[in-house]
């Protein structure tokens, strides 16, 4: 067998670095000393180099860089031979420099205000590099050179446009884009109008009192309230015109909706000149003087804010969704409000028009956060799809502390990671505001017309610290020398329209000195206290018609609807399996059978969608279950067609939706999460494939679905589904982390609950979807094992005349006298309690199980255990390892409620000791410890 020639691409490509130049200059005098004694491949480089002399001259000084120069020039060379050839047309070449110009020019455009990048030098955008003569260049241009018509004569005519296009001050990446029809609007587009619309009278008048605002704005706060945290815009002081044209281009396209997303940089300057929040009475604490104190609020800079906007008689409502410091987590909410807003609208236009998402990033945080990759890749995807965003990264070059770029990336961009899903990418320097209003109205369009999300790379500084008392010069002294003596947005756009007009310098002083005054004004008004109540007012508006529905349900019509949808259509052949189950679903519906948790569940949706209520669920798997039992969705056989029995309960429906999610976590919980707060009426159902992976999400438990209430007082009825219990499955397929959501419980913030019968679930569901008061998020452990347990199962009468009982024993006929010890616990070991209690005839014990963890049932609990007088023995009773579970909650709630009942007896805990991991990976130890739990529990007193 002959051996392959060894190829080493390193000694070909990678040797010539610049960072190499130590080692190349090491190895260059061991190959003058001794040209035998290297390796024969280092040999051979450097034998085939020219001009040794030339070399030996440089004292050995900068050996690197001359072979690196030497090779450069040489590969230039090569490359240039292309052109060379005769046979090459000069329409050929020069179809190729446009090429060039389109794909690579952004690299030197003129994108750092500072001046302080290095532009790259390509060669394929020179014009020796194609070998073009003088005489070439003055040739006339054929008509067919671009797919429109262009006035330019000459080829060298066209060599200056191009080069002034792509290589000025926006840089425009599109040759990646995959479809045509795309790339040829955009060269269009660009070529054609890139210089029509600069100089327009209207958008310099606009332009300058956007600047004028948003600069006036950060030093009026600054000379007011020194040293408070504000975030300054300064530097990025374009943002503003530029919100504001947006804003004007979805009034005159009849959008419905904005929604804003950003972080806390420019966030108050935004509030202010978009939004008018009055800042400046913010700082002056008007804002604490809300009465209601049991509102924790939240800092200046993660508030919200709406304004209704209406002009030509049109109006438009445009949000700025709350964000905590978490950065990038508010782009999948605001795709989740988007999406809900275009859900609940009924209309034949095009859905895209009526809304209009506007993500603003930051650069470090926009490459840095995983949870941008995630919403990235769902984005394109029909469950969550909104037409496409306008994602604005407000690139100030430093990203917090670090101003060298090899430490915040990877990628030649910030934005590189847009190409995933085959996005333009817009690069602008933020010193060129006519520049910036080009590109946004260009991705307005291309969005509208395309449907896709576009990225807008808003080339900035920051002029201060990352916050106001921070000193920026610590870490990076140079460049905020250069910083310290570079001029403002508004003085460099007013020197250079004044060139050519001087009319706009009255103009501008006087508009200083009236917004000044403004700002004064906003200062010294009273806030009105009803706008403040009006923000933690929310109590669902009501909707006569669903209430109606609600109060005139009929349990045996919703037995009707469910025996039609049961029945797929013609030709439609079910999976043998799935045919079992639905043939099942109809023994329970005619009160043959008993109702499994799959089939109850199911019910209790058909129930809400008849009283009027939407319906979504999502999550990994959630169509079928992760446990095969749900199959909300079924598949023919044959055709692979897909039948969802909830969507033909009538036959013009449109209020239920459920989605096989991406793999993710943090991101599709965040979007369903901003799905639900702009939702009355409706259920929104979140699925874990496992409870573990719940903390894949936690930055959504933690700052929006606990906590959102009480600093924003958003009302969301989210609903988190998470599969728990101890069957053997290891660590990671056991445990929802029951005691992190009870940390997390205060102020009756939300309903943490552990159903243990398909009739409690339906209960459940059906008072979460139906709730005409507040609304709470409600975190559901639900089962794992027990969905085939034929012991959980539960009859018709309890589905149709029960209701959500958050405490239930283990018979009702129990005599008191004869219970001594009484057994508290919640999910599925009460059935490996019952279990043994039944096989071993237990009469004096109770086994009380808790279906609703918080808000704690206290009056549930002592409405069971007032009758009982000799109670000698309390135990809590849990699978879980001690430092887990619900035992350090149940615990503290009671010795505060419920111990005062039971004199002289202590509350005891049985279960698994106190453990890092959450179980045992080994089934056989599962097995005995499980035992073990059970058996200690149940001994007799």
């Amino acid at each position: 067998m002959k051996h392959k020639k060894k190829n080493f691409p390193t000694l070909k490509n990678d040797w010539l670095y610049s960072e190499n130049q130590v080692f190349l200059k090491n190895i260059y005098q061991r190959f003058l000393r001794n040209p035998k004694k290297i390796d024969s491949i280092w040999y051979k480089i450097f034998k085939n180099i020219d001009n040794k002399k030339d070399l030996i001259t440089y004292d050995n000084k900068d050996i690197g860089n001359s072979i690196i120069n030497k090779k450069k020039k040489n590969d230039q060379n090569l490359k240039k031979n292309i052109f060379n050839n005769n046979t090459i047309s000069i329409r050929e070449r020069f179809l190729n420099l446009i090429r060039s110009f389109r794909k690579l020019g952004h690299y030197s455009a003129h994108l750092d205000p500072l001046n302080l990048a290095i532009k790259k030098n390509i060669m394929e955008l020179s014009l020796d590099y194609y070998n073009f003569s003088k005489n070439e260049l003055k040739e006339l241009v054929n008509k067919d050179l671009f797919p429109y018509k262009i006035h330019l004569k000459s080829y060298y005519d066209i060599y200056i446009l191009l080069k002034k296009t792509y290589c000025s001050s926006i840089g425009f990446e599109f040759m990646h884009l995959n479809k045509i029809n795309e790339k040829i609007w955009l060269q269009k587009y660009i070529e054609k109008k890139i210089f029509s619309l600069y100089g327009i009278r209207k958008n310099k008048k606009n332009i300058i009192k956007g600047l004028i605002q948003s600069e006036t704005f950060e030093s009026f706060i600054h000379t007011k309230f020194p040293g408070t945290k504000r975030f300054s815009l300064e530097g990025c002081d374009v943002l503003i015109p530029m919100l504001k044209e947006i804003i004007q281009y979805g009034i005159l396209n009849k959008t419905k909706k904005i929604f804003f997303g950003m972080a806390h940089r420019g966030r108050l300057n935004v509030m202010f000149n978009i939004f008018k929040c009055n800042i400046p009475q913010m700082y002056q604490n008007y804002f604490s003087n809300n009465d209601q104190s049991h509102y924790t609020g939240d800092v200046k800079y993660h508030l919200g804010a709406k304004i209704t906007i209406k002009k030509n008689f049109h109006k438009i409502d445009i949000v700025l969704l709350d964000n905590p410091s978490h950065l990038e987590i508010i782009t999948p909410i605001v795709l989740g409000q988007c999406k809900s807003f275009l859900d609940s609208t009924k209309t034949e236009s095009d859905l895209s028009n009526n809304i209009i998402p506007i993500i603003i990033h930051g650069d470090a945080a926009f490459t840095g956060q995983g949870v941008i990759q995630e919403t990235l890749n769902m984005s394109q995807v029909p469950g969550y799809c909104v037409f496409g965003s306008i994602h604005i990264i407000i690139n100030n070059q430093i990203g917090f502390t670090t101003s060298k770029k090899k430490y915040l990336q990877s990628s030649t961009y910030c934005t590189d990671i847009a190409k995933m899903i085959d996005s333009p990418i817009f690069h602008v320097n933020a010193d060129q505001p006519e520049s910036v209003i080009f590109i946004i109205k260009l991705a307005l369009k291309f969005r509208f017309l395309f449907k896709k999300d576009v990225f807008i790379d808003l080339v900035c500084y920051r002029r201060l610290g990352h916050n106001e008392a921070d000193d920026p010069s610590i870490t990076q002294p140079l460049l905020y020398k250069t910083i310290k003596n570079h001029k403002k947005v508004c003085d460099i756009y007013l020197n250079k329209i004044n060139k050519f007009n001087n009319k706009y310098t009255k103009k501008t002083q006087k508009y200083y000195e009236l917004y000044k005054i403004y700002l004064h004004h906003n200062l010294k008004n009273n806030i009105n206290k009803k706008q403040i109540v009006n923000l933690y007012n929310n109590k669902i508006k009501k909707n006569q018609i669903i209430i109606d529905k609600i109060k005139n349900f009929s349990f045996s019509n919703l037995i009707k609807k469910m025996l039609h949808i049961l029945t797929p259509p013609k030709n439609f052949l079910l999976h043998y399996q799935v045919k079992k189950i639905f043939d099942n679903r109809l023994k329970m519906i005619e009160g043959n059978s008993l109702w499994d948790w799959g089939s109850a569940e199911i019910l209790s949706y058909a129930a809400l969608i008849i009283k009027g209520i939407t319906c979504r669920l999502s999550g990994e798997d959630v169509r079928r279950g992760t446990f095969s039992h749900r199959h909300a969705a079924v598949y023919c056989q044959n055709t692979g067609k897909t039948y969802i029995p909830l969507k033909n309960i009538f036959s013009t429906q449109n209020n239920f939706h459920i989605w096989d999610s991406v793999l993710s976590e943090e991101a599709t919980l965040a979007f369903e999460y901003g799905y639900s707060i702009s939702k009355n009426f409706s259920l929104n159902i979140w699925e874990a494939q496992f409870g573990d992976f719940v903390n894949g999400g936690q930055v959504i438990i933690d700052q929006f679905i606990v906590s959102g209430q009480q600093k924003w007082g958003h009302n969301s009825s989210i609903v988190l589904m998470l599969p728990h219990g101890y069957e053997g499955q290891g660590p990671e397929h056991s445990s929802a982390r029951i005691e992190r959501f009870l940390q997390l419980c205060a102020q009756k913030n939300m309903r943490v609950c552990i159903p243990t019968t398909p009739a409690q679930l339906y209960h459940l569901i059906q008072k979460q979807g139906t709730t005409i008061l507040i609304k709470k998020p409600l975190i559901i452990f639900t089962p794992k094992s027990l969905l085939r347990n034929s012991k959980t199962f539960s009859t018709l009468k309890e589905l149709s005349h029960g209701t959500f009982q958050k405490v239930l024993i283990q018979k009702k006929n129990i005599s008191c006298n004869t219970i001594k010890k009484i057994i508290f616990c919640s999910g599925k070991i009460y059935y490996d309690l019952l279990k043994y209690y039944q096989k071993n005839n237990l009469s004096n014990i109770l086994i009380m199980r808790l279906e609703q963890l918080y808000p704690f049932p206290t009056k549930s609990i002592k409405k069971v255990i007032h009758q009982f007088c000799f109670i000698e023995n309390c135990i809590w009773c849990q699978e879980e390892p001690k430092n887990q579970g619900a035992w350090v909650f149940f615990y503290f709630n009671f010795k505060k409620y419920i111990s005062n009942f039971f004199k002289n007896v202590q509350l005891q805990y049985i279960g698994r000791p106190k453990w890092a991991s959450t179980a045992e990976g080994n089934l056989s130890s599962h097995k005995i410890e499980q035992h073990n739990i059970i058996k200690k529990a149940c001994t007799p007193c």
